[in-house]
C-alpha cells in the first residue's frame, strides 16, 4: 500500500471526526456522545435484535450496553426479550425517542449548513461530490446480493416499501391490482429469480427478473431504499440481474418504469437502456426500455 495513500486517509479521518463534533462529548449540545445519539439514529423503527445492531455498527458488547443503557435511562429506548427468541434481546424506540431523532437530525443539518456556508459555490460542488464518492467506495463492501424466495419476509418487506413508495410518487397513486401481472413463480428458479441487497445485513433493495424461454428478459420490482441511494445498490442489482438473464438464455433485457422516477429513469440510461415502444400495455408506466445484453 502506497504510504502516502495511508497518510491521506489517516489526514481525513481526523479533519472529520473534528469538523462533525465526533470528539465532543456532547454531540449536538445533546447531553450525550455522538456515538450514543449514533446508536438511537440506528435503531430505527420497530423492533431490532441487540446483536445485530453491534454486528451493523461494529460494536463489542460491553461497550454497546452501556451506551444502550445511556439512552435507556433518558427514556429514549426499551429494551425486552425477543419476542422470536427467548435467548436474544431486542431494543426499540419510545416515542421521546423518536422525537430525539427528528431534533438530531435538524440540528445536523443546521450543523452541515453552517460548515458549507463557509465555503464557495464550486467548493460545495467539490465537497459535495467527494462525500458522495467516500461514502459510496467506503459502504460498498458492506453490500450483498441474494437470491431469495420472492415470499421470504425481506423480499415480502422490500416489496411492501416499493409499493407504498409507488402510491406516494403516482398523481393517482399505485394499484398493484391493476399491474400486469407477474406470478412469484415467474421470479424463483427455474423461470427467475428475486434479489435482495443488504446493507450491514439489512435488506435495503430488491428487484426481480424473469426468463421465458425463446423471448427478452423482464426485470420487475426493482426498487432501493431512500437510505441506499448513491451507493451504487442498483447497478449492483442491475448487474446480477442481466447475469441471470444471460444464464437464462436471453439477449435482450426489458423494463416498464415511470417518468416521475426520475432517478431511476437516469440509472438505466446511464447503463445502457435505450427507450422502446410499449410492449406490455403496464397501465403505471410511461417509459418502456431495452437493453441488448
Amino acid at each position: 500500500m502506497d504510504p502516502r495513500l495511508v497518510q491521506s486517509f489517516r489526514q481525513f479521518q481526523r479533519v472529520v471526526t473534528r469538523e462533525v463534533g465526533a470528539l465532543q462529548g456532547d454531540f449536538l449540545d445533546r447531553g450525550r456522545p455522538f456515538a450514543a445519539s449514533r446508536l438511537l439514529w440506528e435503531v430505527g423503527e420497530g423492533d431490532v435484535e441487540i446483536a445485530a445492531l453491534r454486528a451493523r455498527l461494529g460494536l463489542d458488547s460491553g461497550y454497546a450496553s452501556r451506551l444502550l443503557r445511556t439512552l435507556e435511562a433518558e427514556g429514549l429506548v426499551e429494551v425486552a426479550p425477543s419476542p422470536a427468541d427467548a435467548r436474544a434481546r431486542v431494543v426499540r424506540r419510545t416515542a421521546a425517542g423518536t422525537a430525539e431523532v427528528t431534533t438530531l437530525d435538524a440540528l445536523s443539518d443546521d450543523a452541515a449548513a453552517t460548515l458549507l456556508a463557509g465555503l464557495d459555490p464550486d467548493e460545495q460542488q467539490a465537497l459535495d461530490a467527494a462525500t458522495r464518492t467516500v461514502t459510496r467506495l467506503l459502504t460498498r463492501h458492506h453490500v450483498t446480493v441474494e437470491t431469495v424466495d420472492p415470499s421470504s419476509p425481506d423480499a415480502r418487506w422490500c416489496v411492501e416499501r416499493y409499493y407504498e413508495e409507488l402510491q406516494s410518487a403516482f398523481d393517482a397513486g399505485y394499484d398493484p391490482a391493476k399491474a400486469v401481472p407477474i406470478a412469484s413463480d415467474d421470479l424463483a428458479e427455474p423461470h427467475g429469480a428475486f434479489l435482495v441487497a443488504r446493507l450491514h445485513g439489512q435488506p435495503v433493495a430488491c428487484g426481480g427478473v424473469t426468463v421465458p424461454v425463446g423471448a427478452p428478459a423482464f426485470l420487475k420490482r426493482m426498487w432501493v431504499a431512500p437510505s441506499a441511494r448513491g451507493l451504487g445498490v442498483g447497478a449492483l442489482l442491475l448487474d446480477a440481474l442481466e447475469a441471470r438473464a444471460v444464464r437464462g438464455g436471453a439477449d435482450v433485457v426489458r423494463l416498464d418504469t415511470n417518468s416521475v422516477l426520475g432517478p431511476a429513469c437516469r440509472m438505466y440510461e446511464s447503463r445502457g437502456y435505450v427507450q422502446v415502444p410499449d410492449f406490455n400495455g403496464e397501465p403505471h408506466a410511461d417509459r418502456w426500455y431495452a437493453k441488448q445484453l
